[in-house]
C-alpha cells in the first residue's frame, strides 16, 4: 500500500459582527482577509449575535458555503471575556464583543487565533471578524 499524504488543517469557528444590510461580498472579503495568514483551515461554523438571525448576507453566506450558523443572545456573548471589548458595541447590542465572543463560544471556549479585525466594504458598512480554534490540529488521511 502506498504512503498517503497527510494534511494538517485547523478546525475553526469564525465569529462575525456586521452592520445591518451588509453585502455578501463584504462578508466574504473580510473573512478571506482574516483567514489568509492561517493557511489551510476547516471552517466548522460561523457565529454571531442572535439579532442577526434575519441578516440576508449572513444567511446567504452560511447557505452558499455550507457552514452552520450559530447565533448567541447578547447575555451569553457578554459573559465571555474578550481581549478587545468595545463600549460602543456594548451600548448598541448589549455586549462588549460580538465577533470574538461568538467565535470563542462556537469553538467551545478554546484559543482565539485571530483577534477581531474590522473591515469596511465598498458600501462603507463594517464587518468585524474573529477566529477561534475548535480543536488541536488533526491529521486527515
Amino acid at each position: 500500500m502506498a504512503d498517503q499524504e497527510i494534511v494538517e488543517r485547523l478546525k475553526i469557528a469564525i465569529g462575525l459582527g456586521c452592520r445591518r444590510g451588509i453585502s455578501l461580498t463584504a462578508l466574504e472579503s473580510a473573512i478571506a482577509d482574516a483567514l489568509r495568514p492561517l493557511g489551510e483551515v476547516e471552517v466548522c461554523c460561523i457565529a454571531s449575535h442572535a439579532g442577526k438571525a434575519e441578516e440576508v448576507a449572513l444567511l446567504a453566506l452560511a447557505r452558499i458555503r455550507g457552514w452552520p450558523l450559530r447565533l448567541f443572545p447578547a447575555e451569553t456573548l457578554a459573559a465571555v471575556q474578550v481581549p478587545n471589548p468595545s463600549s460602543r458595541t456594548a451600548n448598541a447590542v448589549g455586549t462588549p464583543g460580538v465577533a470574538e465572543a461568538a467565535a470563542l463560544l462556537a469553538a467551545g471556549g478554546r484559543e482565539l487565533l485571530v483577534a477581531k479585525q474590522i473591515h469596511r466594504g465598498a458600501d462603507g458598512l463594517g464587518v468585524t471578524v474573529a477566529i477561534a480554534r475548535m480543536s488541536p490540529r488533526r491529521k486527515i488521511k
